[in-house]
């Protein structure tokens, strides 16, 4: 289990997409997310939402980790409706 206060664990975003019909696997990583499944749409979506929080994290010059629960729903909110 990994311990909040370890200043080396990782906070990473995981995006699960269930709606693929066409068979195709789709993954996309980057340093602190993990995009698995989803129709093309849907898989492109998740990839733009999290491409716009990361930069919305980077302007607050916050990690991921020193998000609080409310930070993060509104960067997340803020992010999927841009």
């Amino acid at each position: 289990m990994m311990n909040a206060d370890d200043p080396d664990a990782r906070a990473i975003l995981l995006g699960l997409g269930l709606d693929n019909a066409d068979g195709q696997k789709r993954i996309t990583k980057g340093d602190d997310f993990l995009l698995v499944g989803g129709s093309e749409e849907t898989h492109e979506r998740m990839t733009e939402t999290v491409v716009k929080f990361n930069e919305k994290l980077a302007r607050r010059g916050k990690g991921l980790r020193e998000l609080s629960p409310e930070e993060f729903t509104d960067l997340m909110r803020e992010a999927g409706e841009s």
